[in-house]
């Protein structure tokens, strides 16, 4: 089947779901709709803002839709679905109905990056990060309705860096998962395939992360549990700790001769400085 013959649907949110999308269009696949979340209010003014994915279906002229609920729209996502030779789910923040789930021709196919069973839920990247591993990957899985628990399609291993960040590490995984997307796609659509469940006793869970997951102990926490945590939550909701009743956030740290050594802070409506404690 040729790429511009194809008809399928990209489910998808932030900007890890939008730079999939240009490793898609950048090797001849194009969605026929993109279903994205509702623009929401972000930053200190709370200015409303369109996903990743919105901007670049408008740039891209590719039709969108963004319910709120998938009920309200649900029956034009339905007769798409219907229509739909497959689609692809790359963060897209909500649970997909079952009954949508299981209408395209060949199903749903997802980009989790971890090594599944390992780390299903939210946060893989952060969590391979806050466990110290030393590698994790990119799944890509034919969804069923459970979270995370549909057949492996391909799997590849990522060495993380000693000092590697979360966002650092979440823009090799995009890149190397858009890629072996792109990799399989053929053989998904000629239904080549091969398809392997995942070992259900080596399952691992990761939860959502929440603002208070920032939160430190430098005086009971060890050197590698902080130091893992600066490097997961670099970016959101970043590490921080409380002195004299102020947050203090912590922006630049390093692990030196096995312990954490904070660099640099933004104290409590200041500006960024360096510690000196």
């Amino acid at each position: 089947m040729k790429n511009n013959k194809l008809n399928f649907i990209f489910w998808g949110t932030p900007d890890v779901a939008s730079e999939t999308l240009e490793i898609l269009k950048g090797n001849g696949y194009m969605p026929s709709l993109i279903i994205t979340a509702p623009d929401k209010p972000q930053g200190r003014k709370m200015i409303i803002t369109p996903p990743a994915v919105k901007v670049w279906a408008i740039k891209n002229n590719i039709p969108y839709l963004q319910p709120e609920e998938l009920k309200k729209e649900m029956e034009v996502i339905l007769k798409a679905s219907l229509q739909a030779d497959f689609s692809i789910v790359v963060a897209y923040g909500k649970i997909i109905p079952e009954n949508i789930i299981n209408l395209p021709r060949l199903g749903f196919i997802n980009i989790h990056y971890s090594l599944l069973p390992k780390y299903r839920g939210a946060s893989p990247v952060e969590s391979a990060i806050l466990n110290g591993d030393k590698e994790t990957g990119i799944t890509i899985q034919k969804i069923e309705y459970k979270m995370d628990t549909g057949h492996v399609m391909a799997k590849e291993k990522v060495k993380i860096g000693n000092e590697e960040k979360a966002p650092d590490l979440r823009k090799r995984l995009i890149k190397i998962g858009g890629e072996l997307l792109v990799k399989i796609l053929p053989d998904f659509i000629d239904e080549k395939i091969k398809l392997f469940p995942q070992n259900e006793s080596e399952a691992t869970y990761c939860k959502k992360i929440n603002k208070e997951d920032g939160l430190v102990n430098l005086a009971t926490e060890s050197p590698n549990v902080l130091y893992n945590k600066f490097r997961a939550y670099a970016i959101w909701p970043r590490t921080f700790f409380f002195e004299n009743g102020k947050r203090i956030i912590i922006t630049d740290a390093v692990l030196e001769n096995r312990q954490f050594k904070i660099l640099k802070i933004i104290p409590e409506n200041g500006k960024e400085t360096s510690y000196t404690k």
